[in-house]
């Protein structure tokens, strides 16, 4: 199983005229909790990832994933629980390193997360001027989080 080593962060400024790639995505949730099993689909290409529990504070955790056909992606989301997260993944290249700039559509319209993943957990990267603060570890930013409680619900003081 590999291991997926990735920070997340609250975006506050302008990245579009950065970005390289934009695709749409829908992702449902088969099954969510400690592990999560989740089918996406973006633009033509569709996986079906498994992902165990969070480490070190949120910071990693193991992924398993495999490309599977557009027909078997839309009938695995017939099994999902819960609404669809729709986004848009923008991908930034910034000193060596990918963004992976997520704004988000529908009940969790506003929301905007950019990710970036690390081949270690103590690697250094530089964070452009776009990036706000870190919500490494915090639940409510999860997409599987964002499906049960959408950001347009949440009060002022949850946007924090």
């Amino acid at each position: 199983m590999a291991q997926e080593i990735e920070r997340k962060f609250l975006v506050v400024g302008e990245y579009k005229h950065l970005a390289h790639t934009c695709n749409y995505m829908v992702q449902g949730y088969i099954a969510s909790g400690r592990r999560t099993v989740r089918v996406r689909i973006s633009n033509e290409r569709c996986w079906l990832t498994i992902k165990g529990p969070s480490k070190d504070g949120g910071l990693s955790r193991f992924e398993w994933e495999k490309e599977i056909s557009s027909a078997e992606a839309r009938e695995l989301l017939q099994l999902a629980e819960g609404p669809i997260i729709e986004k848009h993944r923008y991908l930034v290249e910034h000193d060596g390193h990918t963004f992976e700039v997520d704004e988000f559509a529908g009940e969790n319209l506003g929301l905007t997360i950019a990710e970036i993943e690390l081949s270690r957990a103590d690697e250094e990267f530089s964070k452009p001027e776009w990036l706000g603060r870190e919500v490494t570890g915090e639940k409510r930013f999860y997409n599987s989080h964002l499906r049960d409680y959408p950001y347009t619900a949440w009060s002022d003081k949850d946007k924090e």
